[in-house]
């Protein structure tokens, strides 16, 4: 379970989200709605621990009753997905995927787990494809599968689909609702399209944006 409680979230100049409660479930997507500038991303950021120097936070986020917002990013485990992709462009997919994961198995239990990931994602062929090769739909699968062995215990996805076209839009929110409910993985979403709904009855919209 992810709850978070926002007193107040504010820009150096004015106050982009009040009086804020969420709870979201264990293997649930919740959506935040909201237009540009009405502080979706600065949202994840407060929940991260990645805000910009200037923004405050006020509130307190929990993971699974413990309270995570004075820890520091590493230890939140909470794994991030953004609009684009930002796989490492000097390794190949499955060096991306390594990268992730914890280095306290060993070298072979590593790997495994890397390949696994590329066969979950239909991309085993492509371990050693330079991400740059590779289409806009495989991107964002090696990005998802990227954070999910990072093994996060709450996932925030920034408009991930957002530069998708229509097709594969539905086919990355499929994948990314199986591999979420599998794991169990509570997952908040921020985004401005309507058609990015998971699930109505876990939908929050930001200062009266119109759904």
């Amino acid at each position: 379970m992810l709850e978070i409680s926002v007193h107040s979230l504010r820009s150096p100049t004015h106050t982009l989200i009040k009086d804020l409660q969420l709870a979201v479930p264990a293997g649930a997507i919740h959506t935040v709605m909201g237009a540009s500038g009405s502080g979706k991303s600065s949202l994840l950021s407060a929940i991260a621990g990645t805000l910009d120097e200037g923004m405050v936070f006020i509130g307190d986020v929990r993971l699974n009753g413990l309270r995570i917002d004075h820890l520091p990013t590493p230890a939140r485990k909470v794994g991030l997905l953004f609009q684009d992709p930002l796989l490492f462009p000097h390794l190949s997919v499955l060096e991306n995927l390594l990268f992730a994961i914890a280095r306290g198995p060993s070298a072979a239990q590593r790997l495994a787990k890397a390949r696994q990931a590329l066969a979950d994602a239909q991309l085993s062929d492509y371990e050693n494809a330079d991400p740059n090769t590779l289409s806009g739909g495989q991107k964002a699968r090696v990005a998802l599968m990227r954070a999910l062995l990072a093994e996060p215990s709450a996932l925030l996805l920034d408009e991930p689909f957002s530069k998708l076209d229509a097709a594969l839009r539905v086919t990355m929110r499929e994948f990314v609702a199986n591999h979420v409910r599998k794991r169990g993985i509570a997952t908040l979403m921020v985004t401005h399209d309507t058609a990015d709904i998971f699930d109505p009855h876990h939908l929050t919209t930001l200062n009266g944006s119109p759904l």
